[in-house]
């Protein structure tokens, strides 16, 4: 088993620098967002050798990570590395398996040149393809009969991954990431700044029984998605359907995806009820001096009582108009013995109700505001270290 995403932020690099040739090739793959690999350890194969030529990586997989060791030759820089996987994969061999069927020139080995900056990508991504199937083949060798028929039933969709858990305390488990919804997000939110699709995956987990019973154990499920995507909508907060017992995982898969579309729908939907908010911000506090124009998810106004000026924060949730925003004061005229702002707590204890049109929500805010002002104008007062 690899270790967690947690466990992937890049060990301490410290080390003699790479030799030239070979800093290039992992500056290309590090730059490249669509395999987020991570950079671990850099040493040298030689004693008190100038250049280092080795490295770990972190390569994602099965929405985790395996490390390998990537070892180049700082004398003979143009020659390509020899890769070490992690333990308990000393069955994975892809260049014998490649050279057994024949396709070893098939390999971006068998054109390798150090002068391209691409080779070292090309490496990751071709090992960690073939690193995909030798984990389908694992687990579809495994002796349960009820996880057979889940990898016969569900391996067939485009973008799954698969791994065995070895453990030593129970019994050995087998993991599933499922990409779900075949929706091309970036339409659905206008504008947005993503690069690359973003994806929600389900991760099944189920343990490996290896005597025959009629009740299976339920697979032990959660939703995870790319980290932009929760800015959009969190899957943290998605209640998953029961899993009922006899139901298999393609079967899940489909009320799933039937349940997770109507949600990001609504998602988008609730870009433009926040969107509609903000700009009922400006007849009662003025235009706002700043706004989330793309998700719509906080906005700042400045506002006065008399001499008392300060800045009113708003965080509109995902969730919105079901929750309500949460404000914070920010006096313009008061700082702390530090030297910054002075700020309120967040408030949510105003009057709200969804059903509210965005004008009538702005009113009652303000309605609010001008008495919650006094309050925290008295607060910055009695905060206010006294002058010397």
């Amino acid at each position: 088993m690899s270790p967690s995403a947690d466990a992937a932020a890049p060990a301490s690099t410290s080390g003699p620098p790479l030799a030239p040739l070979i800093s290039a090739q992992l500056k290309f793959l590090l730059s490249n967002p669509s395999l987020p690999v991570k950079l671990g350890q850099i040493w040298s194969g030689c004693r008190n050798g100038r250049y280092g030529d080795r490295f770990t990586l972190a390569i994602p997989f099965c929405l985790d990570y395996v490390y390998w060791d990537f070892l180049y030759n700082a004398l003979y820089p143009k020659v390509a590395p020899d890769v070490v996987f992690g333990p308990g994969d000393e069955e994975f061999q892809p260049l014998v398996d490649y050279d057994d069927a024949g396709n070893g020139d098939k390999s971006c080995l068998a054109r390798w040149d150090i002068r391209d900056p691409r080779g070292l990508l090309n490496l990751v991504e071709e090992l960690r393809l073939l690193y995909i199937e030798y984990q389908k083949k694992r687990v579809a060798e495994v002796d349960d009969t009820r996880l057979k028929f889940e990898v016969d039933t569900v391996l067939a969709k485009e973008g799954i991954e698969v791994c065995m858990v070895p453990l030593t305390d129970r019994p050995d488990e087998v993991k599933f990431a499922v990409p779900l919804l075949d929706l091309d997000l970036k339409q659905l939110v206008p504008g947005c700044p993503w690069k690359f699709p973003q994806k929600i995956h389900l991760q099944a987990i189920f343990p490996v029984s290896r005597s025959y019973s009629s009740v299976s154990s339920a697979p032990r499920l959660k939703l995870i998605s790319t980290p932009e995507m929760k800015s959009f909508f969190s899957v943290d907060a998605v209640k998953l359907p029961a899993w009922v017992d006899g139901m298999c995982m393609a079967e899940y898969i489909l009320a799933l995806e039937d349940d997770l579309k109507n949600q990001v729908v609504e998602a988008s939907a609730s870009i433009g009820s926040r969107r509609r908010f903000i700009e009922a911000l400006a007849p009662a506090f003025g235009r706002p001096l700043e706004a989330d124009p793309i998700l719509c998810r906080n906005a700042t106004v400045l506002s006065i009582s008399g001499i008392f000026t300060f800045l009113v924060h708003f965080i509109i949730p995902l969730q919105f108009p079901r929750q309500q925003p949460i404000l914070t004061l920010q006096s313009s005229q008061h700082c702390n013995s530090q030297g910054i702002p002075i700020t309120s707590s967040q408030i949510n204890d105003y009057p709200w109700s969804p059903r509210w049109d965005p004008t009538e929500m702005v009113e009652r805010i303000y309605d609010f505001l001008a008495d919650e002002c006094q309050n925290f104008k008295k607060f910055c007062s009695d905060g206010v270290p006294p002058t010397k």
